[in-house]
């Protein structure tokens, strides 16, 4: 079994909270960890479970082991017990692991009975830093989803597509999308045609025949549902003009490429798009590297009209950090200068350029990394 860097992460917050939830997609591997944790598992998208956690319920409340309810969400019924269990014994913690895929679903029902109750913790597809013996680009290529023939098997990308035809068709209407499967098909399409763009939801709906808001409500549901993330931009007091407009991304590099319809290494290099995956791959790790050690960050881009910019800016702790990402193994000291002067613009403290390099250089502020270079540095100044 792959070790998971969230884990560390989960059993903290059940020192602290009397529940937890886990959030993240479906098939990222919530329900393994979750038995690494406790044995004793019900699975509330099944009747059957929910008819033996209801016989089991006051017994379970007298026993000291960890409860793990998966697809919390499915069962709206179990959260005002849940709540009333909780506030009988407010000061015991680690007493429920709570598990759902879809976020806005289950936030809904944690704000309305167990606000201030829970702590909330989200498991990406697998990273990098957990899966050291797969090379970089296999990871890039295939995604972090463990079925998906990221640590092998030829799975890919018939196992993205059918995941996501599964969504589209069942999981995502059940969870309140109100797209029909064959809009949502085309919107998850054009989303990984426009991947690391900027955002713009009129062009999109005028391709789709919807309006820019009814599309910008269905991108919120996808970004809660884990599969985009939208970037807003960094904006520092500047006389400068800034670009305003969030930059959209998949968040897994696997789904994009099979919606892309591509297959090998070879075949992604030579895509016009390339550089942009690249980019968007880069980020989430970053982003979810963080996350898994319990130091969340709002991630942002800086651009101005004139043409400086900065990939990824975030806080973390009282510095501000700039990465730019560049897919190259010898970036030129003129790209290393103008992210310079962009970071400068951004206000930032620290900036790590991005490429393919063997060897880290970084004098304290400013340098060049590889990812699992850079990643290295960050987990040096996680507060």
């Amino acid at each position: 079994m792959i070790a998971r860097d969230l884990t560390a992460l989960v059993r903290a917050r059940l020192k602290d909270y009397p529940a937890v939830g886990l959030v993240g997609p479906r098939q990222t591997g919530k329900t393994t960890l979750a038995r690494t944790l406790s044995p004793v598992y019900f699975d509330l998208e099944q009747p059957a479970e929910r008819i033996r956690l209801d016989l089991q319920w006051e017994a379970l409340l007298q026993q000291r082991k960890l409860v793990v309810l998966d697809e919390a969400q499915a069962w709206p019924e179990v959260f005002p017990r849940l709540r009333g269990a909780i506030d009988a014994e407010r000061k015991r913690p680690g007493r429920f692991l709570l598990l759902g895929s879809v976020s806005p679903s289950l936030m809904r029902h944690v704000s309305e009975s167990l606000a201030g109750r829970l702590g909330l913790v989200e498991l990406a597809p697998l990273l990098c830093s957990e899966l050291p013996a797969v090379p970089l680009a296999v990871r890039w290529l295939r995604g972090g989803f463990p079925e998906g023939g990221v640590a092998g098997g030829g799975r890919f990308p018939q196992w993205q597509l059918d995941y996501l035809t599964l969504l589209a068709q069942r999981d995502l209407p059940v969870w309140g999308l109100p797209a029909k499967p064959a809009v949502t098909d085309r919107l998850l399409r054009m989303t990984a045609a426009v991947h690391g763009q900027i955002w713009n939801a009129s062009q999109v709906g005028q391709s789709l025949g919807l309006s820019y808001h009814t599309v910008n409500s269905y991108v919120d549901f996808l970004e809660g549902a884990f599969l985009l993330r939208r970037l807003p931009p960094w904006l520092p007091n500047l006389r400068k003009r800034l670009v305003r407009s969030p930059r959209i991304f998949w968040r897994d590099s696997g789904l994009l490429h099979a919606l892309l319809g591509v297959r090998e290494e070879g075949e992604l290099l030579r895509q016009p798009w390339v550089g942009a995956s690249w980019e968007g791959f880069v980020i989430g790790q970053v982003v979810e590297f963080l996350a898994a050690r319990g130091a969340t960050v709002a991630p942002h881009y800086f651009r101005t009209t004139d043409g400086y910019e900065v990939d990824l800016v975030f806080k973390l702790g009282r510095r501000v950090w700039a990465v730019e990402v560049k897919l190259t193994s010898s970036p030129e000291q003129a790209e290393f200068a103008r992210f310079n002067a962009a970071a400068d613009l951004s206000g930032a403290d620290r900036r790590v350029l991005v490429a393919q390099v063997a060897e880290t250089v970084f004098n304290g502020r400013s340098g060049i990394a590889s990812l699992p270079g850079l990643l290295e540095l960050l987990a040096k100044e996680i507060p």
